[in-house]
């Protein structure tokens, strides 16, 4: 047995059974002589339930996933050519199919023997929309070996506990090429000269091309606003993650300057209660040795 089909074996096992089956796992590579393999297989973390489900529905349902990857690539390419009514289209459709996943996964898991809570199930779909936006996340999901749910938050994809993801951004490279086909499909091919045209239809016809144009320019207008806008509610949220890591990264420093000051008062109170002690044993022995004179 290699690493990567005892890293199957391991994700595939049910959920409460991974860190026995991770140890077995060690042991039969380490007796066959992996020693690298068998470490590298002890570092993997039990996924949490909304992980474990994910991994579920990317072995169960690896049809359906790809689907779900494919739209992805649509709304990137609607994005990088700022196709807001292609953007319009897709929308409904992501909607319907993380509708169509989480219900399919439900059931799965059910038949595992393992409940759903409404918590769970709103992670797994956050992780499913995360694969759909990111091509990271989504090749991490696909893989099926997620030791914790992922979230897509406007600037990246972070897992269950806050921490930054793999990210995968739209490169500009990608962008250019996307631009490209958005020009192929709208190109018109030039007319050709028409010796019948009357000069009215001729009107008519270059009327109605002003027109078209004048609406493309608009809706193009319109998309670019909206991506502007996103991205621009996108960079405040990066820009608040930063400002309340500062205050958390102070607080701590306080926190820490606090515990030490407290630390240290206690050993100055310590040494005062006993130098009170000994100046009133001292009082007392005074006195007495004062009345017997």
């Amino acid at each position: 047995m290699e690493f990567e089909e005892a890293a199957g074996a391991l994700f595939a096992a049910p959920a409460g059974e991974f860190i026995t089956r991770r140890n077995e796992l060690a042991k039969e590579l380490k007796a066959a002589g992996d020693q690298l393999g068998a470490t590298r297989l002890k570092a993997l973390r039990k996924p949490t339930v909304a992980a474990w489900l994910t991994n579920l529905v990317a072995r169960e349902l690896p049809d359906e996933i790809d689907d779900l990857l494919a739209l992805g690539d649509e709304f990137r390419e609607a994005t990088a050519d700022l196709d807001g009514e292609r953007l319009r289209t897709l929308t409904p459709k992501r909607h319907k199919l993380l509708d169509q996943l989480a219900k399919s996964a439900t059931e799965l898991a059910e038949r595992k023997g393992q409940k759903v809570s409404a918590d769970v199930a709103q992670k797994l779909r956050e992780t499913l929309d995360a694969a759909l936006v990111d091509p990271a996340a989504g090749e991490a999901v696909q893989e099926g070996r997620l030791s914790s749910a992922l979230r897509h938050v406007g600037f990246g994809v972070v897992d269950e506990s806050g921490e930054p993801s793999n990210v995968t951004p739209l490169t500009d490279e990608r962008r250019q090429r996307a631009q490209e086909r958005r020009r192929a499909k709208t190109a018109k091919p030039e007319p050709e000269p028409e010796e019948t045209e009357s000069p009215a239809a001729k009107a008519k016809r270059e009327k109605a091309e002003r027109e078209q144009e004048k609406r493309e320019v608009a809706e193009k207008a319109a998309a670019k606003k909206e991506f502007e806008e996103a991205v621009a509610a996108a960079e405040a949220a990066e820009a608040t993650v930063a400002d309340l890591d500062t205050q958390l990264t102070d607080a701590r420093d306080a926190l820490i300057a606090a515990q030490e000051a407290v630390h240290r008062i206690g050993e100055e109170l310590d040494e005062a209660r006993k130098a009170a002690r000994a100046a009133q044993k001292e009082s007392r022995e005074a006195r007495k040795r004062y009345n017997r004179l």
